[in-house]
C-alpha cells in the first residue's frame, strides 16, 4: 500500500477523486485500481504541522530576554510538532510506520512551502520508506492522474526542502536576534511594545515609513492656470495656456490678466501633432499581478485574493496560485481553443466572440517553455464553470482571469494621441491634447479602469491654419499634491519592484532575477504581519505607518536590516540552494554573522536615538485580535456617556460602543500632528490639552490647544487668543 500525503484536507479529496476510494474519519482509502494495485491512503496535514522551537528549549537563559545573551544562536535548529496539531501528525506517523506501507507520496503543493511541510512531519515521525513527489499545477482529475503516472524521484525536489528551511532557519535568526535587540535597546529609552523585525517585513516598513514621511513633510503650494475654449470651424475644444511647456503661474494678479486678455481674441491652430500608440493585452497572471489587480478593482487585500485563489484551485477550477511566472508552455497552450469554446457559451462572455487569434502557439508574449519553472501562469483549468454559480468573490477573481485569457486572443488596442497647439491673437500660446480610439482591440474583454477628471479628452479633427476665436478664458487656482498612499496593491508592487531603490548596478540586476522583496507565495503574508503588529493600518485602502512603524525605522536607520540589499543577497543564495547550486550550510554560518554584527550596529545606533518620549511611552501593543497588553488601560471617563475611554489602535474610543453605541472617538491623528496619550488624558481630564505644535491646514502651520466643548459634543481648536474654531 502507498501512502499519501496532502497538505490538507480538501485537496487530499480531490487527489482521491479520480480512483475508486471511501471516505474514512481520517484519512481516504483508495481501493485496488491500475495506479495502486494494493490501494493507497491519502491523509493530510493541517497546514504546517511542526515549527521551529523556541530559544528557552534550547537553553533556560534564552528564555529571559536580555542583551548579555544575544546573540541567540543555536547549535543545532530543531523542529517540534504544533501543540494543536498533534491529532493530524499521530495519524500519519502511524501510517508511516505500517508495515503494509510500502512507499509514501509528498503530494504537498508543488513548492518550497508544500515540500517543507510534508518532510518535515516525515522527519518527526522517523519515515525510513521510499518516497516520491508527485508534482502538479492543477487539481483536475486529469491533471491528478497524470502526476501519479509521473512520480518525480524525491532526490529531484530536495533542493527545495533544503531552501525552505534554509529559508525559515535564517529568518529566525535575524527576527530572533534583532527583534530582542531593538526592542530591549528601545525599552531603555522609554517604549513599552515589543517591536519585531524581520529580513523582508522591516524593508517593506522602510519603504512604507519613507512615503509617510514625504507625505507628512509636504507643503502644498498654490498655483494658477489659464484655460481657454476655442471656437475653430464651429468645433468647441480646450486648451490651457503655456510657455515653453510651463502651464504653471504663480499669481492670480498674472493668471486673470492672461484670461482677460485672450477673450473673444482670434485664435489660429499652428500644429497639429497626432501619434498612434499600440497597447498590447495584458500578460496572463502570476500571484502578483492578481493580487494587484484585485486590490484596484474589488479592494480586496492581497491575502484575501490569494485566499480566493486558493479555494478556486482546490476546487480545480485554476492552475496552481502561487506562481511567479506569467507564461504557460505549449503544452498548455494547445489546450486553450477547448477552454475557450466553453467560454463563448456562456452569456458574459460571448460578445467576445469569435476571437480575433485562434491560437497563441506561436506567440512568445504568452509562451515560452523557458520561462517557466516551477508552475505556470494563472489560467482556468479544463474544468471550466460558470461564473455566476460561485460564490461572489469566488466569482469575481474567476472573471478576472478568464478575461486575461480571452483577451490575449484579441488584437492590441490602437490609440491616436492628438496634441493641438492654438496660437490667440499671435501671442498667447496654448495647448491641447486628447485622445482617439482607433481599433478597441482587447479593451472590449477588459475596459480601462474610469478615467480621472482633467485627463486627456477626445479631440475634434482639426488642421494645422484653421481660425476661429476664444469662446471663453478663465483662470484656474490649484495646489501641488503629496505622494500618493501605497494601496495594499500598491505594496504588492512595490515589494517586488525594490531592486529600483538599491544605487549597487550588481544588486539591481540581482533584485530583478529575485523578483524583490519576499516571494509571491510570502508578500502578502509579510504585510499582514506588518498590519498585525501595528506598524502599519489600512483605511479605506490607503496604508498609513503608525507611530510604532515610525519609531522601528528611524531606530534602524540606515542599517542593512531595513535595506533591501540584504534580502537581495539572501533572495539569490537561496535560489541558488534550491537549484542545488549553493550549500546551505555555509549560508547559515553566514546569516549567523549578520545576526551579531545587526546586534552590534543597533547597540552603537541607541546611544545617537532621540525619542519623543510622550510619542514612545504611549506605542502600545497591537496585535491581530489582542489590540492590549494585559487589560486595555482607562484614559479618562467618557464626556458623553460616563464610560471609559481606551485606545483603539488608530483613534481614542469609548470602552461602551459594542453595549450603548456611545459614539465618542477621537482620531489620533489631527491635521499631520499624533494626539499622544496623555494629551489625551488630559482632554478628558481637563477639557483641554496642552497647546500642540505643528497643525497643519492648507499649508499652513498653526499651535493650538484642543478643547472638548461638552454641550455640542466636538471637538475645537483654542488659540493663544481664546478663539476657538470648530475641528
Amino acid at each position: 500500500m502507498k501512502l499519501i500525503i496532502a497538505e490538507k484536507p480538501d485537496q487530499a479529496a480531490k487527489l482521491a477523486a479520480p480512483f475508486p476510494s471511501s471516505r474514512k474519519k481520517e484519512y481516504i482509502a483508495i481501493k485496488s485500481c491500475p495506479l495502486f494495485p494494493e490501494g493507497a491512503a491519502v491523509t493530510w496535514a493541517v497546514g504546517h504541522l511542526c515549527e521551529l522551537v523556541p530559544p528557552e528549549e534550547y537553553t533556560q537563559k534564552w528564555k529571559k530576554w536580555q542583551l548579555e545573551t544575544l546573540p541567540i544562536v543555536p547549535p543545532e535548529f530543531k523542529y517540534r510538532v504544533s501543540k494543536t496539531k498533534w491529532k493530524a501528525f499521530k495519524v500519519i506517523k502511524e501510517f508511516v510506520h505500517r508495515p503494509e506501507t510500502s512507499e509514501v507520496i509528498i503530494a504537498g503543493d508543488a513548492g518550497r512551502e508544500g515540500e517543507a511541510i510534508v518532510r518535515l512531519v516525515l522527519q518527526q515521525a522517523h519515515n525510513k520508506k521510499p518516497l516520491k513527489r508527485l508534482w502538479i499545477s492543477s487539481l483536475t482529475p486529469k491533471a491528478v492522474t497524470k502526476g501519479f503516472e509521473q512520480l518525480k524521484n524525491e532526490e529531484d525536489t530536495r533542493p527545495l526542502f533544503h531552501e525552505a528551511i534554509s529559508r525559515a532557519y535564517a529568518d529566525w535568526l535575524v527576527g530572533m536576534n534583532a527583534s530582542r535587540a531593538y526592542t530591549l535597546l528601545l525599552q531603555q529609552k522609554g517604549a513599552q511594545d515589543v517591536f519585531s523585525t524581520g529580513r523582508v517585513q522591516t524593508p517593506t516598513l522602510a519603504l512604507i515609513v519613507k512615503r509617510e514621511e514625504e507625505i507628512e513633510i509636504f507643503k502644498p503650494e498654490p498655483f494658477w492656470e489659464v484655460k481657454a475654449v476655442f471656437s475653430v470651424e464651429g468645433k468647441l475644444y480646450e486648451g490651457i495656456w503655456h510657455k515653453e511647456g510651463e502651464t504653471r503661474l504663480d499669481t492670480p494678479e498674472t493668471a486673470d490678466k492672461i484670461a482677460h486678455f485672450c477673450k473673444g481674441k482670434h485664435a489660429r491652430v499652428t500644429g497639429v501633432h497626432t501619434k498612434e500608440k499600440v497597447i498590447h493585452p495584458p500578460y496572463l497572471f502570476n500571484l502578483s499581478a492578481l493580487q494587484a489587480a484585485a486590490n484596484k478593482r474589488f479592494k480586496y487585500s492581497p491575502k484575501k485574493t490569494l485566499d480566493i485563489a486558493q479555494k478556486l484551485y482546490v476546487k480545480g477550477y485554476v492552475s496552481y496560485p502561487r506562481t511567479d511566472s506569467s507564461f504557460v508552455t505549449k503544452e498548455e497552450a494547445a489546450m486553450f481553443p477547448g477552454l475557450l469554446d466553453k467560454f463563448s457559451e456562456m452569456a458574459e462572455f460571448k460578445p467576445f466572440f469569435p476571437l480575433p487569434v485562434s491560437s497563441l502557439l506561436s506567440s512568445k508574449r504568452y509562451v515560452n517553455d523557458k520561462k517557466v519553472k516551477d508552475h505556470y501562469a494563472i489560467i482556468p483549468t479544463e474544468q471550466v464553470v460558470s461564473p455566476d454559480t460561485l460564490p461572489a468573490e469566488e466569482k469575481n477573481i474567476y472573471r478576472m482571469i478568464a478575461e486575461r485569457l480571452i483577451a490575449a486572443h484579441h488584437h492590441p488596442c490602437k490609440m491616436n494621441y492628438t496634441t493641438i497647439d492654438t496660437l490667440v491673437d499671435e501671442r498667447a500660446a496654448f495647448r491641447s491634447k486628447g485622445k482617439q480610439v482607433i481599433d478597441e482591440g482587447w479593451r472590449k474583454v477588459i475596459p480601462a479602469s474610469k478615467e480621472a477628471s482633467g485627463e486627456e479628452k477626445t479631440l475634434p479633427v482639426l488642421a494645422e491654419g484653421e481660425r476661429g476665436f476664444v469662446k471663453e478664458a478663465f483662470s484656474k487656482e490649484s495646489k501641488t499634491q503629496p505622494p500618493k498612499r501605497y494601496t495594499e496593491g500598491d505594496l504588492i508592487t512595490l515589494m517586488k519592484t525594490a531592486g529600483k531603490h538599491i544605487d549597487d548596478e550588481s544588486l539591481i540586476k540581482v533584485m530583478k532575477e529575485t523578483e524583490g522583496l519576499g516571494t509571491e507565495a510570502t508578500r502578502a503574508g509579510i504585510i499582514g504581519v506588518l498590519k498585525d503588529r501595528g506598524y502599519i493600518h489600512v483605511t479605506k485602502n490607503q496604508v498609513y505607518a503608525t507611530e510604532k512603524g515610525k519609531t522601528l525605522i528611524q531606530a534602524v536607520g540606515e542599517s542593512i536590516l531595513a535595506s533591501p540589499e540584504m534580502t537581495a543577497k539572501w533572495e539569490q543564495r537561496l535560489a541558488e540552494i534550491g537549484q542545488g547550486k549553493a550549500d546551505m550550510n555555509r549560508f547559515l554560518e553566514q546569516a549567523k554573522a549578520l545576526s551579531s554584527s545587526i546586534i552590534e550596529d543597533a547597540k552603537q545606533r541607541s546611544s545617537a536615538w532621540s525619542f519623543n518620549p510622550e510619542i514612545l511611552g504611549d506605542i502600545i501593543s497591537s496585535r491581530k485580535g489582542k489590540r492590549y497588553k494585559g487589560k486595555a488601560e482607562s484614559l479618562g471617563g467618557c464626556p458623553q456617556c460616563n464610560g471609559k475611554v481606551i485606545d483603539k489602535g488608530n483613534f481614542y474610543g469609548c470602552a461602551n460602543y459594542r453595549k450603548s453605541k456611545c459614539p465618542f472617538t477621537v482620531s489620533k491623528r489631527i491635521l499631520s500632528r499624533p494626539i499622544s496619550g496623555a494629551q489625551m488624558k488630559k482632554l478628558l481630564k481637563n477639557g483641554k490639552t496642552d497647546v500642540i505644535k505643528g497643525f497643519q491646514n492648507n499649508g499652513k502651520t498653526f499651535d493650538a490647544s484642543l478643547v472638548w466643548e461638552g454641550g455640542q459634543n466636538k471637538l475645537t481648536f483654542s488659540f493663544q487668543n481664546n478663539n476657538s474654531e470648530n475641528r
